[in-house]
C-alpha cells in the first residue's frame, strides 16, 4: 500500500485556495482578529489538515469559504472555490455555489440536521434546490446516498428522523447531505470529535474512500492528531490566527520546526506507552487491610429501562467488577455499551433491576436516606460537560463549595480556605472564585468540577469521559493534574472514556463492554496490551496514533483483523 504521502495530487489549479485570508469581527469591547492573512490551498483528491486548538481560527477560516460568516466580520484577502472569488459573490450566487462546488460537514451532526424532517426529506430538499433531482429520481437518489457512505437498509432509514438513529450513522448522513451535488471540494469540521474509535474508523475509511474515487478535495479540520497521521497529506497547524507551519503529515508530525507544533504534540496520549510518556511512574495499588472494603463491588448487575408497548431495554446484563482503594477502573466500549449507565448506577442515579452494587461497603440501593447522605459525602462526581453540571448563577467559589454547604462541613472561613486550596491543586488562579462559569475556558472549568469532586476528600470518584471535549494540550493539563491529584488524595476512581490512549494512561485495570456485557477485563497491561477477545482487538486496531507510519500499519492491521472476522468491506482496501 502506498504512503499517504506518496498520493499528494500532481501540481493542478486548487479546488479551495485561500490567499492572503484576514478576518477581524467588530465587537462591543473593540476589535477581535481572528485570521491573520494566511495563504493555504487544497489540491484534487488531497486531504489537507488545518489542526490547532480552540480559538486559533480553524473554524472562522472555513466559514469564509461557504460565506458563513455573521455581519460583524470584516474579511481581506482572496478566496477561491474552484473558479469563484468568494468575497464578490452576492448571496443568490453563495447558495449557488455552496453544495454545487463547496459543502460542509459539520461538527455537531444533531445541530446540523433538522429534528423534525425525516432523514430522506432532508437529502431530496438539498438536490431539488440545486435542480440536481426531483421526485421518485430525487428519492432513488437519496436512497443510493445512504447506501454510499455505509448505511444499513437506506430504503428503511430514508422514513426515519435523526434520533433514530446512533451517532455514527447521523454523522454519515451528513456526509451524504454534502454528496448530493457532487460537491469539487469538502470542508470537515470535527468530523469525528464525538464518535466511538471504531465508527472514527469507519467515517474516515468512508472520507478516504470517497477522496479516492470522486477525486475530491478536502479540508479536514481536527485537533486529532491521531486523525490527522491517519487521513492527511499535507498539515498546517495555525496558532492565534496565523499558520506558522506547513508541510506533509511526516514533516509536520514526525520532524516539527515550530515550538508550537513540538508543542502539541507532545500533548498528545500515545496508546502503548502507558503513564510513563508524561513523566509518572503508576504507584501500585495496595492490598486490602483487615476489614477494609472495597470502594466499589459490583455484583451481577442488570439496569432494564421500561419502554411503553414493549418489552424493557437491558442496558446493563449481569455485569460484575470490583474497584479496591487506591484503584483507578477504565470502562471502555462503544456508545450504548453501559459504561455510562454503570457509572450512574453506581452512584445510585439509576435504580439496579436485579444484582448488588456495593460502595464503601454499603449496599446503595437498600440503605436509608440518612446513611445514603453520609456515603454521598464520601462519593465524588465528575461529568462529561462541566457547562451543564455548573450552576450558571453560582460564582465558581460557591460552585466549589456547594458540597461543603451541603453537608454543613465547616463555616464561612474554613470552607473559603478549602476552596482556595483546591483552586491552587487544579492549577486555577485564586481569582477566579467570584468569576461565574461562563467566564471561563472549557478547560478551566473541568478543573472546577474535578474541584469541586474533591472538596469533601472523596474515598471514591466517578468520572464519565471528563476530558473528551477538550484541546490536546487542555486534556494534557487535565490528565497530568488528575494522576498528580490521585496520588496525593488516594481516592479510588471509574474513569469512562472511549479514548483508549487515556485509559493506557491513567487505569490500573480496564473492564471493557459490549451491548451491556463485560467481554474481557484484566490489568491495564493485559487488555491493551494483549488482548483476548475479537471485540476488544477491533477496539485497539481502530484507534488511531499520532505517527503516519505507524498509524498505516494499524490500519492494514486492522484490515487484516475484520476481513479473517469476515468483514467483507475489508476486501478492497486490502488490495
Amino acid at each position: 500500500m502506498t504512503s499517504p504521502q506518496s498520493r499528494v495530487p500532481v501540481a493542478s489549479e486548487p479546488v479551495l485556495e485561500f490567499d492572503n485570508l484576514d478576518v477581524k469581527f467588530g465587537t462591543e469591547f473593540g476589535t477581535v482578529h481572528a485570521v491573520k492573512g494566511i495563504s493555504i490551498h487544497v489540491q484534487p483528491g488531497e486531504v489537507l489538515a488545518l489542526v490547532g486548538e480552540s480559538g486559533s481560527g480553524k473554524s472562522v477560516t472555513s466559514m469564509t469559504a461557504l460565506g458563513l460568516l455573521p455581519s460583524n466580520a470584516r474579511i481581506g484577502g482572496d478566496i477561491h472555490v474552484i473558479d469563484n472569488q468568494v468575497t464578490s459573490m452576492d448571496d443568490r450566487q453563495l447558495r449557488r455555489m455552496r453544495g454545487n462546488d463547496v459543502a460542509m460537514v459539520f461538527q455537531e451532526p444533531m445541530t446540523a440536521l433538522n429534528p423534525v424532517l425525516m432523514i430522506g426529506k432532508q437529502l431530496t430538499e438539498s438536490l431539488e434546490l440545486h435542480d440536481v433531482a426531483h421526485g421518485r429520481e430525487a428519492d432513488a437518489r437519496a436512497v443510493e446516498l445512504l447506501r454510499m457512505v455505509g448505511i444499513p437498509e437506506p430504503e428503511r432509514r430514508v422514513k426515519q428522523f435523526p434520533h433514530e438513529l446512533s451517532g455514527g450513522q447521523r454523522q454519515r448522513v451528513v456526509i451524504a447531505m454534502a454528496l448530493a451535488c457532487d460537491p469539487r471540494v469538502i470542508i470537515a469540521d470535527e468530523p469525528t470529535t464525538a464518535l466511538d474509535v471504531t465508527v472514527q474508523a469507519e467515517i474516515l475509511d468512508l472520507l478516504r474512500s470517497l477522496k479516492e474515487k470522486l477525486n475530491t478535495g478536502i479540508l479536514l479540520i481536527t485537533h486529532n492528531m491521531g486523525v490527522v497521521a491517519d487521513m492527511a497529506d499535507r498539515v498546517a497547524v495555525m496558532f492565534k490566527g496565523n499558520i506558522v507551519e506547513e508541510g506533509t503529515a511526516d514533516e509536520v508530525l514526525n520532524r516539527p520546526q515550530h515550538e508550537y507544533t513540538k508543542r502539541l504534540l507532545a500533548a498528545v496520549p500515545h496508546l502503548g506507552r502507558g503513564p510513563q510518556q508524561f513523566g509518572f511512574a503508576q504507584k501500585a495499588v495496595e492490598p486490602l487491610r483487615p476489614g477494609q472494603s472495597l470502594a466499589l463491588d459490583v455484583q451481577n448487575l442488570v439496569v432494564e429501562y421500561q419502554r411503553v408497548g414493549k418489552t424493557p431495554f437491558r442496558a446493563v446484563d449481569d455485569v460484575s467488577f470490583s474497584v479496591a482503594p487506591g484503584e483507578i477502573v477504565g470502562l471502555v466500549g462503544e456508545s450504548g455499551s453501559g459504561k455510562s449507565t454503570i457509572a450512574r448506577c453506581s452512584l445510585g442515579l439509576i435504580p439496579a433491576h436485579s444484582g448488588t452494587v456495593n460502595i464503601l461497603g454499603e449496599d446503595l440501593h437498600s440503605i436509608d436516606r440518612k446513611t445514603e447522605k453520609a456515603l454521598r459525602k464520601r462519593v465524588g462526581v465528575v461529568f462529561q460537560d462541566p457547562a451543564s453540571s455548573l450552576n450558571p448563577r453560582f460564582p465558581i467559589g460557591d460552585c466549589i463549595a456547594e458540597p461543603l454547604v451541603v453537608h454543613k462541613v465547616g463555616n464561612r472561613a474554613s470552607q473559603l480556605a478549602r476552596v482556595e486550596e483546591l483552586l491552587d491543586a487544579v492549577e486555577l488562579p485564586r481569582n477566579v472564585i467570584n468569576r461565574y462559569p461562563h467566564e471561563l475556558s472549557g478547560g478551566q472549568r473541568q478543573r472546577v468540577s474535578i474541584a469541586r469532586a474533591l472538596v469533601l476528600d472523596p474515598e471514591f470518584l466517578v468520572a464519565d469521559e471528563p476530558t473528551s471535549a477538550l484541546d490536546v494540550s487542555v486534556q494534557a493539563q487535565v490528565l497530568k493534574m488528575f494522576l498528580a491529584l490521585q496520588e496525593r488524595y488516594q481516592f479510588a476512581c471509574i474513569f469512562v472514556s472511549h479514548d483508549l490512549a487515556v485509559i493506557d494512561m491513567l487505569a490500573h485495570r480496564v473492564v471493557v463492554l459490549e451491548s451491556g456485557a463485560i467481554v474481557e477485563q484484566g490489568t491495564r497491561q493485559q487488555v491493551l496490551g494483549n488482548p483476548q477477545q475479537e471485540y476488544t482487538k477491533r477496539l485497539i486496531a481502530a484507534a488511531p496514533v499520532p505517527e503516519p507510519g505507524e498509524q498505516r500499519r494499524r490500519r492494514e492491521e486492522r484490515y487484516r483483523l475484520l476481513a479473517q472476522l469476515g468483514d467483507e468491506r475489508t476486501e478492497l482496501k486490502l488490495n
